[in-house]
């Protein structure tokens, strides 16, 4: 699967090193940066984006917001997916979650969407510790496999404690944008919706 990731000040790079770490060579990734310094309103931002985009998905982690509505537009024009999380756009078709982890299961997707997004756990528990667990699905950034690694051996009870710590330490969001609605940090929801999915596999192992 060809993917094209648009970033600026290096917003990308971590997803794309989880990307190629745990996407088990199935992506073929592109990076585009657009590093110099922009006016507040970008009228025309076809100067900085490409006149042709080929690929299977675009990533969206540019920050000026005219800038990822013209991505939209383009990609939307060429019927190319897009996935443009903590953005708002008024571009229908273009998939927003709040954060990266946080991406439903989309067909269109493909294969990105069945390994990356919201996560997804298998587990063994086995007197009363996890014995065992493999990420079905998770963050792009790598953080799900990183912090599922520490919870190897730990008792299920401290473990759902721990996993959303551990998420934290290794989420690479940015922790200052706060939502104003939920009253979190992307980080601190990164953490929620882990320590959620790793009940979920606790509970469908058999453990209550």
């Amino acid at each position: 699967m060809k993917i094209i990731v648009f970033q600026q000040n290096n917003r990308g790079v971590s997803k794309v090193r989880g990307i190629r770490k745990y996407g088990q060579d199935r992506f073929e990734i592109a990076l585009v940066s657009i590093d110099q310094p922009l006016p507040p309103v970008v009228d025309d931002a076809s100067v900085y984006l490409p006149d042709i985009i080929s690929a299977d998905l675009v990533l969206d982690y540019l920050k000026h917001p005219d800038l990822s509505h013209d991505l939209a537009l383009l990609c939307r024009r060429r019927s190319l997916p897009v996935v443009a999380s903590g953005k708002k756009t008024s571009v229908s078709g273009i998939h927003t979650p709040p954060i990266c982890c946080a991406l439903a299961r989309h067909t269109e997707l493909g294969i990105y969407s069945e390994m990356f997004g919201a996560p997804e756990f298998d587990v063994r528990v086995y007197d009363e510790k996890i014995e065992r667990i493999r990420v079905v699905r998770g963050a792009p950034c790598g953080a799900t496999w990183e912090a599922a690694k520490q919870m190897v051996g730990v008792r299920v009870d401290e473990a759902l404690v721990r996993m959303g710590l551990e998420t934290q330490i290794f989420c690479t969001a940015d922790p200052s944008s706060w939502d104003p609605i939920n009253g979190k940090s992307p980080v601190h929801l990164a953490g929620d919706l882990h320590r959620a999915a790793l009940a979920a596999a606790v509970k469908k192992a058999g453990f209550r």
